[in-house]
């Protein structure tokens, strides 16, 4: 998401979560070295090679040139996310999701049909802090692996293909790191401002103002109350459609 200045309160209640998973993720660590060390000799799987992607920010989407990706962010959420979840099969429309990592550990039962309908996944952190680009490389790096952990688990396997840092507070470091876990940076070109509640209308409007800008749309399906999102993407799915335009997802 975008870079706000207030209503913040919702993401602080996942700090204590965020905190509590780096300490279960150390202990766990920690368990498996000793684990390592006894007598089970017994080869251990490897995991699947992950392919490296690039790692400049992407923008353009892989529907071409009038093709949009609509991207939802901070998700996903009991009560949102079916409702947006409903609308994009209404309109036969593919989206992206971009998953905090304490609200896909939260609900696993969300992440797996976003999967199933054939939706893509992003990474967006554990904690969403939009000042990460002011951390060091170690929280980086935290906040950036183990939400790929939690997504990944989730949603029963599948690892999110992009990694979009909250506010887009990206650095190289982040960047190159994501990339190199197969996940492309992925920005935005329009948003909706959806974030504010400044009403359907409102929203609507500042789509259709914005959408020379670029192909790739920001909403939200989390951190508050989205009615106004929802409305405005029941207009926005097919109006858009009907004006020439198809959906897809961003490049990788």
């Amino acid at each position: 998401m975008a870079r706000h200045g207030g209503g913040r309160g919702w993401y602080g209640k996942v700090v204590g979560a965020a905190l509590g998973v780096t300490l279960l993720a150390t202990g766990a660590s920690v368990w498996s070295a000793q684990a390592g060390t006894g007598g089970d000799a017994s080869p251990k799987p490897k995991a699947p090679r992950v392919k490296p992607v690039a790692a400049t920010i992407a923008h353009a989407s892989e529907a071409g040139a009038r093709g949009l990706n609509i991207t939802i962010d901070d998700g996903p959420d009991p009560v949102w996310t079916p409702q947006v979840l409903d609308l994009l099969r209404e309109y036969e429309v593919k989206a992206t999701f971009c998953m905090v990592g304490t609200q896909a550990q939260a609900h696993p039962d969300l992440v797996k049909k976003v999967v199933a309908a054939g939706h893509r996944l992003c990474n967006h952190s554990v904690s969403h802090n939009t000042a990460m680009d002011k951390q060091s490389q170690r929280y980086q790096s935290q906040q950036i692996l183990d939400a790929e952990r939690m997504i990944t688990k989730a949603s029963g396997g599948v690892r999110p293909m992009y990694y979009r840092a909250p506010g887009g507070a990206f650095t190289p470091y982040s960047r190159k790191l994501a990339a190199s876990r197969g996940m492309r940076p992925l920005g935005w070109n329009v948003d909706s401002k959806d974030f504010e509640r400044p009403g359907a209308d409102a929203i609507v409007a500042t789509v259709e103002r914005e959408l020379p800008g670029g192909p790739t749309l920001l909403f939200h399906d989390a951190g508050g109350d989205r009615a106004q999102t929802v409305e405005a993407l029941r207009r926005l799915l097919p109006r858009l459609k009907e004006q020439g335009y198809s959906y897809g997802f961003p490049v990788r």
